[in-house]
């Protein structure tokens, strides 16, 4: 076998398989401290909308100057964003601080998916008649 051959066949096989893998981006919303009622709920429904569409959401809180002393307000917000969307997502990140910011990541739940069905039970053989 002719050895270029075999890598154009090789390099052909993996740009088949490339073309059929899903890539993931990661979108970000952005929530402050003192974030209102509407304003979250806006927030919120785009968390939804991006985990539908099969994107991972990092859901991140800035604090600025003295707000760094309310970081558990932060983290509130963080674990109602979580419990809100719990039935559409997984977390992948806990809320966790680094810096002046507070994230976490979730990722759309795998769905159940075509599971395959049991073999059905093998056909009985009537007793033969003698």
């Amino acid at each position: 076998m002719d050895y270029g051959k075999y890598l154009y066949q090789q390099e052909k096989k993996e740009r088949e398989a490339k073309k059929h893998q899903k890539t993931i981006t990661v979108k970000e919303v952005k929530f402050r401290i003192n974030v209102d009622d509407h304003d979250y709920e806006t927030k919120k429904n785009h968390v939804l909308r991006f985990l539908d569409e099969g994107d991972k959401v990092k859901a991140t809180i800035f604090f600025r100057g003295r707000e760094m002393t309310r970081t558990n307000l932060g983290r509130q917000i963080l674990d109602r964003l979580i419990k809100d969307v719990e039935e559409k997502s997984i977390v992948e990140f806990r809320p966790r601080q680094e810096g002046n910011t507070l994230h976490a990541i979730l990722a759309p739940k795998k769905e159940a998916g075509h599971k395959p069905h049991p073999a059905p039970p093998p056909m009985q053989q009537g007793a033969k008649q003698a």
